[in-house]
């Protein structure tokens, strides 16, 4: 495997954490927005609050990560996008300044006014981020943006298509999918009233996402034939299928309560479903004539930065991992033990 090749599969990596993890922060401000009102939701967006407060912004780090190495492995295709999508960007990025400034204030704010404030703007801004970076997306897999080498395309076509439109719809309806089913067990845990409230929420939400999905794929075939058909390979075709046999596997887990395993199986789905789109576009980075080859930074670059990112590992995947360990072990019961159920 050649250096530019596997940084691209770091940079997909970092790019499928952030949706799995990101995405289900992004998703905890979906439920909030329709977690009732003012007293009636106050548990559901308590639970909300305590699942999202440690790590919103650790998660973050994936962003970050994924932009320094486009920028710095492939530089011809960094600056086409952000020439091209720099609206939609400039919304995502507005997006989460805006959902950090309405969760971080709510939570300080002395009156009930104050509080709808900016918990809608947490909301609203959950919703508008996944919808930019899926529309992203859906424009550069609908081969709508040239390589920087190549001038700039439409500012507003490039975002504003059916595959666009449709991704980001999916966008959003993954992440709302990923924060129900990881709130179902934070709920057991901590408020196990609302738990049944929860699954059902995730259940529609999988029903729903299942159909946005296959929505995506008409209109992903109406308006980007090429990727349609490239989706029908063996390798890409695999992980679709694999991706729909573990939304169907979620859905099953979460009618058994199964709440533990089924944040396995729905990580699984969208993380398949990220790895087909890459499968059915590789070797091309900007669709339907840029090659990684052709926009990959020199070899001694691509290598330096490998060594890197090896060297930052080591140092970031450990503290993650500690994060996360902390802030998802059971607190203990007043015995002093570790109170924990396998549902």
């Amino acid at each position: 495997m050649r250096a530019a090749d596997a940084l691209l599969v770091v940079l997909f990596a970092a790019v499928t954490a952030y949706a799995l993890f990101g995405g289900a922060d992004f998703g905890a401000g979906f439920w909030d927005l329709f977690a009732g009102g003012a007293r009636s939701g106050r548990r559901r967006r308590s639970l909300i609050e305590h699942a999202i407060g440690p790590v919103w912004e650790a998660n973050h780090v994936w962003l970050i990560f994924a932009v320094v190495l486009l920028w710095t492995g492939f530089p011809a295709v960094f600056a086409g996008v952000a020439a091209t999508m720099y609206v939609p960007l400039t919304g995502a990025a507005l997006g989460i300044i805006g959902r950090g400034a309405g969760f971080a204030f709510r939570k300080t704010s002395d009156t009930v006014g104050r509080q709808r404030l900016f918990g809608a703007l947490f909301a609203f801004s959950s919703l508008v981020t996944p919808f930019c970076f899926g529309a992203v997306a859906g424009g550069i897999a609908s081969g709508r943006v040239p390589p920087w080498t190549a001038g700039r395309g439409d500012l507003l076509t490039a975002w504003w298509n059916p595959a666009s439109v449709a991704t980001g719809a999916l966008a959003v309806a993954v992440c709302a999918y990923l924060a129900a089913v990881f709130l179902c067990r934070d709920a057991q845990r901590h408020d196990p009233d609302l738990v049944a409230g929860m699954r059902r929420r995730a259940l529609w939400a999988g029903a729903g996402t299942g159909v946005l999905a296959v929505a995506g794929l008409l209109a992903v075939r109406a308006d980007a034939g090429w990727l349609a058909d490239r989706l029908l390979r063996p390798v890409p075709a695999a992980l679709v299928v694999l991706s729909a046999l573990a939304g169907v596997a979620s859905i099953a887990l979460l009618a058994a309560g199964r709440y533990v395993a089924v944040r396995l199986t729905a990580g699984l789905a969208v993380a398949a479903v990220l790895w087909g789109w890459a499968a059915a576009q590789h070797p091309y980075l900007l669709p339907p004539a840029t090659t990684i080859s052709a926009t990959a930074a020199a070899p001694a670059v691509t290598r330096a930065t490998l060594w890197a990112v090896l060297g930052g590992a080591a140092v970031l995947v450990p503290s993650l991992w500690w994060l996360f360990r902390l802030f998802q072990s059971p607190a203990p019961d007043s015995s002093g033990q570790r109170a924990d159920s396998d549902r």
